[in-house]
């Protein structure tokens, strides 16, 4: 366990330092977190903070440049839901968008993201639409939307961050707060012994090893038993570094 913490810590300062502290949603004097009416039933969802969108474009951007300009630096984006706890970054939620969609095309996810679009519907997976996380988050929390888009998992959610709900009038039960990266397939995981790491092997690192030392508070649903299967971890990461090692020699 404390080598998994040092291993946190370690990833943590490389690469969450400089963007430490900030807030994923909006929230006003009061400490409520602020809605909006969105879409063409005017429904009402949550907010984000105005400093969470600027970081979420400032790194989309970079991945976008990198696609349009065929210069293969990055491969996708990780980003992290967490809250501190004795200044210990405690991750929430992690997880990804990669830069390639269907067929090699840009992703959905990320398309069309800038500082002069106002399309957030999608918005790096944490966009305002059903089926991503503020508008599924939004339909459990605020009244007036239907029970179909309510989902189990972003009730997980709510009792975990709010006070209480649904209502209109959201309270968080402690500050939480937005991390995301433009990821360089070159780049170190948090296993420095497996080298060079895609994206989509170091949410699988992150998640694996967040779930052993944060199991309370750690809201990812998938491949949930990782402390159970730990060789079997260990034997996926030494494969997603050589695969990794492998892509990036042909590239």
């Amino acid at each position: 366990m404390e080598q998994k913490l040092e291993l946190w810590q370690r990833f943590c300062d490389r690469y969450m330092s400089d963007n430490l502290g900030i807030p994923l949603f909006s929230v006003n004097n009061n400490g409520i977190v602020e809605i909006k009416e969105y879409g063409q039933n005017q429904r009402l969802i949550l907010k984000r903070s105005e400093e969470m969108e600027i970081l979420l474009i400032s790194e989309v951007e970079k991945v976008l440049n990198d696609f349009y300009e065929e210069t293969k630096t990055y491969d996708g984006l990780i980003y992290m839901m967490y809250k501190f706890n004795n200044d210990l970054v405690t991750p929430l939620y992690i997880g990804k968008s990669e830069k390639y969609g269907k067929s090699n095309n840009l992703s959905a996810n990320i398309k069309g993201i800038g500082q002069d679009k106002k399309d957030r519907s999608k918005f790096c997976r944490w966009g305002d639409n059903y089926a991503y996380h503020f508008g599924d988050l939004s339909a459990v929390v605020c009244f007036g939307h239907p029970e179909k888009e309510i989902r189990r998992k972003y009730q997980k959610w709510a009792d975990n961050l709010f006070e209480f709900y649904p209502t209109n009038e959201p309270k968080l039960k402690e500050d939480i707060y937005f991390w995301i990266h433009a990821w360089q397939p070159q780049n170190i995981g948090i296993f420095p012994e497996f080298g060079d790491t895609l994206v989509t092997a170091l949410e699988y690192q992150l998640i694996s090893v967040a779930a052993t030392i944060f199991s309370d508070s750690l809201l990812n649903e998938e491949g949930v038993n990782r402390r159970k299967q730990y060789i079997w971890f260990i034997l996926f990461h030494l494969y997603s570094s050589l695969l990794s090692q492998q892509m990036i020699h042909r590239l």
